[in-house]
């Protein structure tokens, strides 16, 4: 009887144990000489023999053989299936929690070898210990398997799990979590350390690619400090993101090459340390990956990789996994690598001089050229542009800068003006004049120009294609303000001579729409580039010089290219819309005027419709400015509002340019 219990608690019913799936392991009914009591303690122990059988098979299905293993070489084992190495660790941990309970029953098969007359009482005493941890451990398994968990979301049910109050099911739950997490450090070693994102069925926190849209995140992380500068997580995703209101529908999809899966992230990991584990590993990937200069060839880790990798192979090695000493090791791997790259960038490859080149040639630091390159370009640019478009336009660019002096052989060839004639991906959105629709050619080719800038190693990690994809919105909006601004003050020198021909009808609402659109304009010229540009610039050089940390001058530059969307207002669909407007109206007037010097009777009525054009379009300005005068939820619209309004002439026409 002793004996064919043990068996059967072993895995293997005879004839007084039956097994089946539904109904587990059970003492057969017809045994007469069974007292009730002894059948209880039987079917008590039953429960066990049925939790081992469910355990050792969900160990078999998932790793094809139930004995103690290395889950760390799981990675280059055959036969993953579905769940990969995270769910086989898991097991290997199961089957480690395992072990005490196959030593207790060969103990007992010794003592019933010498001793016949063992009760089962006795095997109920011995086999007590199991009685609670067995359900427990149960119910992770069960969880596992019907809500299919995999990866690291193993590590967090798991850990959840342990958190109770019995203190034999929280320490074996703990030695399998331990076991767990020693894939978890091999994949943090591989991806820190070398830049390896070692995932091949998708299991880690961290992915290739941008995060999913709309992914959830911990509200608890929303306020925690990253010790980057006193920056908080809701402020690192903002910008890093840089979503503000719409756009991601006016800006290029994002290069990010990788990105956080939140939803694969344990509880006990903060994200703020995930963000830093994130900055490392790709930071190292970049790095390595597009070092091709070998006078600054070496690591970006400072050759320190044994003493990082022996670091976390001490953590690896602790049966409990300590938040504190996590991040703290985290945080010095950070600490290196953004000090070293700080260093690459701002002494080596001169950060700040780069920053100022973006300045002069995206955010028209250097007026001169582009007044001069205006001049050259403007007859072919005013036509649809062409497949040669391209290459005339750089010639005058070309000429324009040796016309300012501007002779500087290793700068030059790194920038170049693009012409998409095309123009089937472009959002119109994008430029100020709307003259152009997504799918057709754009009718000019201003609507169609870019500027390209070759990046230099290693700047290409602050310089992505997105970010000088926002540096070309901002640059197409600002070379259209400074072409209208232009085409006004040509327009002006025009009108001086023709003072001595005979006056019209119409001269004087030329000569006073003329002026007020000079004045909005100019005004607004002013806003942009002294009260926004050099501002926010300003700023950007103080941060970058009171830091050594690459992340903390990122996270600045991904302020400053935000600050510049919102402040110039491309981000703000009304007031962006209604100065779109504006500019196409001063366009048109300019258009007019220039090419007639009397009007007839239709140029007249062309002009009365421009006049009511800019009156809307000036008095929807003024009110959109004023309803947020005396609010703080725009302080840069009250900007612009001080500098129109500033002797309340708009004030007293009504909020009308144009009327008087």
């Amino acid at each position: 009887m002793i004996h064919e219990l043990l068996l059967a608690l072993s895995g293997f019913p005879g004839t007084i144990f039956t097994w089946n799936k539904r109904n587990g392991l059970q003492v057969c009914q017809e045994l007469p000489f069974l007292h009730p009591s002894e059948l209880s303690v039987l079917s008590r122990q039953c429960k066990l023999g049925s939790d081992y059988i469910r355990f050792t098979e969900f160990i078999e299905q998932h790793t094809g053989h139930v004995h103690t293993q290395d889950p760390g070489s799981a990675q280059t084992q055959s036969g993953l299936g579905l769940h990969g190495v995270y769910l086989r660790a898991f097991c290997t941990g199961l089957d480690s929690m395992l072990q005490p309970y196959r030593q207790a029953l060969l103990d007992l098969e010794q003592e019933f070898l010498g001793d016949p007359h063992l009760t089962i009482s006795h095997v109920n005493y011995k086999l007590d210990q199991f009685q609670l941890l067995f359900p427990s451990v149960m119910v992770v398994v069960e969880t596992i398997r019907a809500q299919k968990i995999h990866g690291c979301q193993i590590l967090e049910t798991v850990h959840k799990h342990s958190c109770g109050g019995l203190p034999t099911v929280r320490t074996a739950l703990e030695k399998i979590l331990c076991v767990c997490h020693g894939v978890l450090y091999k994949q943090l070693a591989a991806w820190m350390l070398h830049g390896l994102l070692l995932d091949q069925h998708e299991e880690f926190f961290i992915r290739q690619g941008p995060s999913a849209a709309g992914s959830s995140t911990n509200q608890d992380e929303e306020e925690d400090d990253l010790g980057l500068g006193g920056l908080s997580g809701k402020q690192l995703r903002e910008l890093q993101d840089l979503r503000l209101v719409e756009e991601e529908n006016m800006l290029a999809p994002s290069l990010q090459q990788f990105s956080l899966r939140t939803e694969m992230l344990p509880s006990y990991v903060p994200v703020r340390v995930a963000e830093k584990i994130l900055f490392v590993g790709e930071s190292v990937q970049m790095f390595e990956n597009h070092n091709h200069s070998p006078s600054r060839a070496g690591s970006i880790l400072k050759h320190r990789e044994d003493v990082f990798a022996s670091e976390l192979h001490r953590l690896k090695q602790q049966p409990l996994f300590s938040l504190v000493d996590f991040e703290n090791l985290i945080d010095h791997i950070r600490s290196t690598v953004a000090e070293h790259l700080w260093t690459l960038m701002v002494e080596e490859a001169d950060l700040i001089e780069q920053l100022k080149i973006i300045k002069d040639f995206f955010l028209l630091g250097r007026g001169e050229l582009y007044q001069v390159f205006i001049d050259l370009a403007q007859h072919m640019l005013k036509a649809p542009p062409t497949a040669v478009t391209e290459h005339d336009v750089n010639v005058a660019f070309q000429q324009a800068a040796h016309k300012v002096l501007l002779d500087d052989d290793n700068l030059l060839p790194l920038l170049h003006l693009t012409v998409d004639y095309q123009s089937k991906d472009k959002d119109p959105g994008l430029v100020p004049v709307q003259d152009s629709s997504p799918r057709d050619p754009p009718q000019t080719g201003w609507a169609a120009l870019g500027l390209s800038y070759r990046v230099q190693w290693p700047l290409h990690i602050l310089f992505t294609p997105a970010v000088l994809e926002k540096y070309n919105v901002v640059f197409r909006y600002l070379l259209s303000l400074r072409r209208v601004q232009s085409q006004l003050q040509h327009l002006w020198a025009l009108q001086m001579q023709r003072k001595h021909l005979k006056s019209s009808q119409t001269d004087a609402p030329q000569w006073r729409l003329r002026n007020h659109m000079a004045f909005l304009i100019d005004n607004l010229q002013y806003y942009l580039q002294v009260d926004v540009l050099e501002s926010q610039f300003s700023q950007l050089l103080a941060q970058i010089n009171s830091t050594r940390d690459f992340e903390s001058i990122r996270l600045a530059h991904d302020h400053f290219i935000s600050n510049l969307l919102a402040q110039s207002f491309i981000l703000l669909k009304p007031v962006f819309h209604c100065l779109s407007e504006i500019l196409e109206l001063c366009h048109s007037f300019c258009s007019l005027v220039g090419q007639n010097s009397a009007l007839d009777e239709r140029g007249a009525a062309q002009l009365d419709l421009l006049i009511k054009g800019f009156r809307r379009q000036s008095s929807l300005l003024f009110k959109i400015l004023s309803s947020v005068r005396n609010h703080q939820i725009n302080s840069d619209l009250a900007q612009l509002l001080l500098r129109l309004d500033y002797n309340k002439y708009y004030t007293c026409s009504g909020g009308t340019l144009g009327s008087v």
